[in-house]
């Protein structure tokens, strides 16, 4: 797979990420996709399945009033990328004690694509 059909794959996704659009999230993703999230060494989800994957996602949303990730820089392998994130959120709900509705989250990470079938087979977001 080249570079801008991948490229065209990460935009496409977080666009629709961004918009709270699922739908939009999924039409690029393998329907035997993979999904990590880590927060630090920890895996706090995981998820196998374009249907496990919509479950996580239209849960997810719930918990945000906004979100937007800004990609600063993409790098690309033979059947990967990866793209350092700039990520802002406004939470919709009370997440802990110290994280509360209104409050705003601001992170840096990284989210790993592989890519097969024309498709993203595999996302690790870790932050």
């Amino acid at each position: 797979m080249d570079k801008a059909a991948m490229q065209h794959l990460i935009e496409g996704y977080i666009n629709a990420y961004n918009r709270f659009d699922v739908d939009g999230m999924l039409s690029g993703l393998h329907p035997d996709i993979q999904f990590e999230n880590y927060s630090g060494e920890n895996v706090t989800l995981a998820t196998i399945g374009i249907d496990a994957f919509r479950q996580a996602a239209e849960q997810a949303i719930t918990a945000f009033q906004s979100r937007q990730q800004h990609v600063e820089q993409i790098g690309f392998g033979d059947h990967s990328a990866t793209v350092h994130i700039d990520y802002e959120a406004v939470l919709a709900i009370d997440l802990t004690d110290e994280l509360k509705a209104g409050d705003t989250l601001r992170l840096k990470g990284k989210s790993v694509f592989r890519f097969q079938d024309d498709t993203i087979i595999h996302l690790a977001d870790y932050s």
